[in-house]
């Protein structure tokens, strides 16, 4: 089994580290990394495409991550292409990078954040995908309308990637409450593939 040894590489280049050797062929791979968002971000590629997948943390700062090819494997390209080839080029990626909209007044600017997710179902199914960064990722983990707003979301089936890289900075990694953790090859293809980005 080839092992990649990512430890002490920052966000995205364990997730891109690994892509790159299936796109060599490679069938079994074992991943170090040295922080949970990279534990998190490897373990999601893998399953994505179809791996099996095995966890195990070896030291406080170290986890091991054994993924094997399934019958279901796909490679990373056919993976990535696959649902916008089905949609069209109609998708709509919400971007959101603080808990709040607007500036003067953060009490009102959280409640006008509550408001503009509970709308976004308006949207119909051209919504398909809420990315959190930044300070935007607290809405992932505080109680309050935003997250009700977005677990709503999350069961009617748009999907919602939360940083993270920022998640860790935040202190919040085990306050996220819906969502994936994600890295920011995901976020950069996910703007990439989006027929359109709303920013609030």
């Amino acid at each position: 089994m080839e092992q990649l040894d990512c430890r002490g590489l920052a966000c995205p280049q364990p997730v891109m580290r690994s892509r790159d050797a299936l796109a060599g062929g490679t069938q079994a791979l074992e991943v170090l990394v040295d922080n949970e968002p990279a534990r998190e971000n490897v373990r999601r590629f893998f399953e994505g495409r179809g791996f099996s997948v095995a966890t195990s943390q070896e030291g406080p700062d170290c986890w091991r991550i054994s993924a094997t090819a399934g019958d279901a494997a796909t490679a990373p390209q056919q993976a990535e292409q696959a649902a916008p080839a089905a949609e069209g080029n109609s998708r709509t990626l919400v971007l959101i990078t603080t808990e709040t909209i607007g500036r003067g007044d953060d009490v009102l600017g959280g409640k006008l954040m509550g408001n503009f997710l509970a709308t976004l179902p308006e949207l119909g199914a051209r919504l398909w995908r809420i990315v959190l960064i930044n300070g935007g990722v607290k809405l992932a983990s505080c109680p309050g309308p935003a997250l009700d707003a977005l677990k709503k979301l999350e069961a009617e089936g748009v999907s919602v990637l939360v940083c993270g890289t920022c998640l860790a900075h935040f202190g919040l990694l085990e306050a996220k409450a819906v969502g994936d953790t994600s890295n920011m090859l995901d976020i950069v293809t996910s703007l990439d593939l989006a027929g359109k980005v709303i920013r609030p």
